[in-house]
């Protein structure tokens, strides 16, 4: 299994990551609290269409290292700037998922774009999940704090039932099962229950805004308008206005993980969005 090791910042890690296909290079960072599993769907599309796919597990989390601390975003994007040297990578379309947007915003920052030609933002929390002053479409803290509570004292009672609200699931209705869920609930409660809290601290608290202009390369962004997790007036939309270059879709009645839900229409998106 391939494995990189990061031995950079206060603990050593190994990151583990797959790489298919020939062609240009995309790198899919996944959500929390899952891994690089829950990009199945387009991890096949995109290799049958001629890409090279890397996708890896953030530290603490899949198969990677299980540290205790360092799960702030310029260590996560270290990771991320580390798998690119390792595998020395041109001609990059950084592609994120829900707590993934935060690693490519925050590469770019740290890192710039020598390396990257394009960026997907996917459900993303991209610029800002916590509700404030100047962003009253926001999260309430009441309701972030609520989750970190709950992860603290019943993290696996807690990330049971969170999934539900990443496919707006109503049981017996199409498109998501009980095994799908079977399947998260399994992938997330394996995850270091200390990564699981620090990591929502970063996505819940981090306000990437001034960080929108490092962003300087063509961006994807796609977010469901039925989004319970992220929604999408205070992700997306922002997103796109604060983004230069950026083509913005919004689809009908996607919840957050439209990957799977609308994994489709995305796929499409994607495939157009990196042929161009």
């Amino acid at each position: 299994m391939p494995f990189l090791k990061n031995s950079k910042g206060k603990e050593s890690v190994e990151i583990f990551y797959q790489d298919y296909g020939k062609g240009k290079p995309v790198i899919l960072i996944h959500g929390w609290p899952l891994s690089h599993q829950s990009w199945e769907g387009q991890i096949f599309t995109l290799v049958e269409e001629g890409f090279r796919v890397i996708a890896y597990d953030r530290r603490g989390f899949g198969k990677s290292s299980q540290p205790w601390g360092d799960y702030d975003y310029t260590t996560l994007a270290g990771d991320l700037n580390e798998l690119i040297l390792h595998l020395d990578l041109k001609d990059v379309t950084l592609v994120g998922f829900s707590m993934g947007g935060g690693e490519v915003v925050r590469y770019m920052t740290e890192f710039g774009t020598d390396r990257i030609s394009k960026a997907a933002l996917i459900s993303s929390i991209i610029p800002i999940v916590a509700q404030k002053d100047d962003n009253p479409d926001g999260v309430p803290q009441k309701a972030l704090d609520e989750i970190l509570g709950a992860l603290k004292t019943d993290r696996v009672g807690f990330l049971k039932d969170f999934h539900k609200n990443f496919y707006n699931f109503k049981e017996g209705a199409a498109g998501v099962t009980e095994a799908n869920l079977d399947f998260d609930f399994s992938v997330a409660s394996h995850a270091s229950p200390n990564a699981t809290i620090k990591s929502a601290e970063a996505w819940a608290g981090t306000d990437f805004r001034p960080e929108l202009k490092n962003v300087t390369v063509p961006t994807l962004i796609v977010h469901g308008d039925d989004d319970n997790i992220v929604p999408y007036k205070t992700a997306g939309e922002q997103a796109a206005s604060g983004i230069a270059d950026n083509t913005y879709h919004l689809i009908k009645g996607a919840p957050h993980a439209l990957n799977l839900t609308h994994g489709k229409e995305l796929n499409k998106l994607l495939l157009d969005f990196l042929k161009k």
